[in-house]
């Protein structure tokens, strides 16, 4: 993989496009989350398909699609970050955490699997914590059985990491935003309540919330266990997709107003709540939201015109 680009913040975040053999660009992060410190928290997020086929209405990552990442595409992203820093490849990081979330649905490509299996070996680290994030597809269930076995198997106890984008409650909305066919609440409830073991991390069930997304603790409620899941709710973050569909979000992402009373009405219902709000400057580097690569496409045509 050729390195083309890197842009961001060391202490911060730092967001680097590649360019595979085949010619297509990728993007993968690493960041840190201040005040805690590199050496207690260090995250990688890195892509999985070359865009995605996906097309959720916030996400740029969509559209472009051209086909999943090898195993070894995507292990040249983990190696470049890893390496720099870590070249005997022994990472003494309380928690390490390796996200497959940047660009493309993870569970539409089965390297992702290969790569879940050889991490544990490749890598002398025992804070590794990886993160799968899924808008949970339909006709996937290979490959979530397949994740269920290897996180059973290699990483039990908490060592890893579930996500699932739901985004809101009202099923036609959440058809709309994420516009892509996805397992029903009923199928996601019998999926994790069958996924999850006791001492795993509990399954977060994500909420990017539009100000037209309900989200309803009760329906919640009726589908999901708070003993296996939990509810993790994110503002928008500042995207071309979301400027081009006139998105705006519910949740103010500096100061996390307008949250106050949906996170009492899932406490009430006994869920636990993450708000989880990025730094500024995040927003700036790119490294949390709209696809970075599509501004190196924008600046090497405008630089060859």
């Amino acid at each position: 993989m050729k390195i083309l680009s890197c842009h961001g913040n060391d202490d911060l975040a730092l967001l680097y496009v590649g360019q595979t053999a085949d010619g297509s660009l990728l993007e993968f992060v690493e960041s840190v989350q201040p005040p805690v410190p590199r050496d207690k928290k260090w995250v990688l997020i890195v892509s999985t398909l070359k865009g995605c086929p996906v097309g959720c209405l916030m996400c740029d990552a969509g559209g472009d699609y051209s086909g999943r990442l090898s195993k070894a595409e995507i292990l040249d992203q983990i190696d470049h970050l890893i390496l720099q820093r870590f070249p005997d490849r022994i990472i003494p990081i309380a928690k390490f955490k390796i996200q497959f979330a940047r660009m493309g649905e993870p569970s539409l490509n089965d390297a992702v699997l290969e790569v879940l299996t050889v991490l544990p070996q490749r890598y002398n680290a025992p804070g590794l914590l990886p993160c799968v994030s899924t808008v949970m597809p339909r006709h996937r269930q290979s490959f979530f059985a397949k994740l269920k076995a290897i996180k059973n198997d290699l990483y039990p106890g908490g060592k890893f990491q579930m996500q699932v984008s739901l985004h809101t409650t009202d099923p036609e909305r959440r058809a709309s935003l994420i516009n892509y066919p996805v397992a029903d609440f009923a199928e996601i409830s019998a999926w994790g309540h069958d996924f999850f073991v006791s001492g795993d991390r509990k399954i977060a069930l994500n909420f990017a919330l539009t100000d037209d997304s309900p989200i309803d603790a009760k329906l919640l409620r009726s589908h999901f266990d708070p003993e296996c899941f939990l509810i993790k709710l994110t503002p928008l973050n500042p995207t071309v997709r979301i400027q081009e569909n006139q998105l705006k979000t519910q949740i103010d992402p500096h100061t996390g107003q307008g949250a106050e009373a949906i996170i009492a009405d899932l406490e009430k219902a006994g869920f636990q709540v993450i708000l989880s709000l990025g730094e500024p400057e995040e927003d700036r580097i790119g490294s949390n939201c709209g696809q970075y690569v599509n501004r190196y496409k924008k600046a090497s045509e405008a630089r060859s015109a």
